[in-house]
């Protein structure tokens, strides 16, 4: 799925009478996050997976990113590389019972899809924290009241008003439009550069502990993890 996503990136960036992208989930929930059993040999590489086709990576790490703007709806769970995606993009509505969840340290590895980088630099160090530290949950309110999304809606209207503010966007002249993201986009990609750089090899060093392997265990058991420090 995660290819898939690179691919219609790629599809967008393209394609000249295509100027705005919506990602949404279909089904109950948006994403409760990356099969850790089946990435956990990708993350102890040290190296995050590139897409493949000459997609575009959707967290904008191992490629450049989408150079045209990108508005998401998400609802139910929206968990670890949920939320990292909503950090990529440029426009986030919810859902009013959206769950959400930073939730890797209950897994023993720390989040390398941006969290760590992008979350503080968008509500503040103190909020970041607050959730990547404890892993806690959190609704739609406290995310609209950190500013992690810029609208809430009913379930079933998120979908429509993420399309509205496409299809406003659209209509606006598309150079202008893309160089306004470019713009605003310098400061954040100098200030994001080195701390990328850092994300994988130092998950890689975790992912030899005793408490990553019981963080992927716990995982797969669906228990409450034990960790120890080692």
């Amino acid at each position: 799925m995660w290819q898939q996503l690179a691919e219609a990136y790629r599809q967008l960036e393209d394609d000249h009478d295509l100027r705005c992208g919506v990602v949404y989930g279909e089904g109950k929930h948006f994403t409760a996050g990356l099969d850790l059993a089946q990435w956990s040999e990708k993350f102890a590489s040290g190296v995050f997976s590139e897409p493949e086709n000459n997609g575009i990576d959707p967290l904008g790490l191992t490629t450049d990113p989408i150079k045209k703007p990108i508005v998401i709806a998400v609802h139910g769970i929206c968990f670890t590389i949920g939320i990292e995606l909503l950090l990529a993009t440029d426009i986030r509505v919810a859902a009013d019972t959206v769950r959400f969840g930073q939730i890797e340290i209950k897994r023993g590895i720390y989040p390398v899809g941006g969290a760590t980088i992008r979350w503080a630099m968008e509500s503040g160090w103190g909020n970041a924290m607050r959730y990547l530290l404890t892993g806690d949950e959190f609704g739609a309110e406290e995310a609209y009241r950190m500013g992690l999304v810029q609208e809430v809606t009913p379930l079933g209207q998120h979908l429509d008003k993420a399309v509205e503010i496409a299809e406003t966007i659209a209509r606006q002249a598309p150079l202008g439009v893309y160089a306004t993201l470019k713009s605003a986009r310098l400061t954040r990609k100098l200030a994001e550069q080195d701390a990328i750089a850092d994300l994988m090899p130092t998950l890689a060093e975790i992912m030899k502990s005793e408490d990553a392997k019981e963080g992927v265990q716990s995982f797969v058991e669906r228990r409450e993890a034990v960790f120890k420090g080692k």
